[in-house]
């Protein structure tokens, strides 16, 4: 009888001692599964968030298009359905380009153009040349025709082909394009900052600093 008392007391001291350790087992594996739970959405929410890898779009782009008027010939609807050098003519902020396409005799040339691409420089960037030497340009209607014509490529280009690019111009003379999304420069020198914008016959980069030939 004593014999089954003490065989009992043995029993109940080894459960007491070992429930602690199988109690904090346990809870370290539901810890364990709980704090896997969450990974494993963090992961299924970074897969779902993965941008594709192409995020271009046939829309225009750029912080100057903000500028672009929201109606009438100058707006992006207006200037589709003209060919480029009149499309140019309705956009306020071209309005020197315009000044020097006239004058070098190229609207016919421009606007008769299938598929090209027109590398427009704003008022601004005409605005960065100083005025002796730009009114010398303007006068000089060989050279004006050499720098306006460097401006142009025989092709539509795609935001995804001016990422590592390099076109011959209607001038012969080389240009190239770098960048990426919404970001693209010509020459490392000339930012596009309305791109992708069409017109009837030509896509239209507008940048910030005029081309010069090489």
């Amino acid at each position: 009888m004593n014999s089954m008392k003490i065989r009992r007391t043995a029993i109940a001291v080894a459960a007491a001692a070992l429930l602690p350790f199988s109690l904090a087992a346990c809870s370290d594996s539901d810890s364990g599964s709980k704090a896997a739970a969450p990974s494993a959405a963090g992961d299924e929410a970074k897969t779902s968030a993965t941008p594709t890898e192409d995020r271009m779009t046939d829309q225009p782009f750029g912080p100057a298009c903000s500028g672009v008027p929201k109606q009438g010939a100058g707006s992006f609807d207006g200037m589709a359905k003209d060919p480029v050098a009149t499309a140019a003519s309705n956009n306020p902020a071209l309005s020197t380009l315009v000044t020097a396409v006239k004058k070098a005799g190229l609207v016919d040339t421009l606007n008769n153009a299938q598929n090209i691409t027109v590398f427009a420089p704003t008022n601004e960037a005409f605005a960065k040349i100083p005025q002796a030497d730009l009114d010398k340009v303007l006068a000089d209607k060989a050279t004006l025709t050499k720098i306006l014509t460097y401006h142009v490529v025989g092709q539509k280009l795609t935001p995804k082909q001016l990422e590592n690019g390099s076109f011959e111009t209607l001038q012969k003379g080389m240009i190239t394009t770098k960048g990426a999304d919404e970001e693209f420069t010509v020459n490392d020198s000339s930012k596009v900052v309305c791109g992708n914008v069409p017109t009837a016959n030509a896509t239209v980069y507008i940048v910030d600093t005029v081309l010069m030939p090489k």
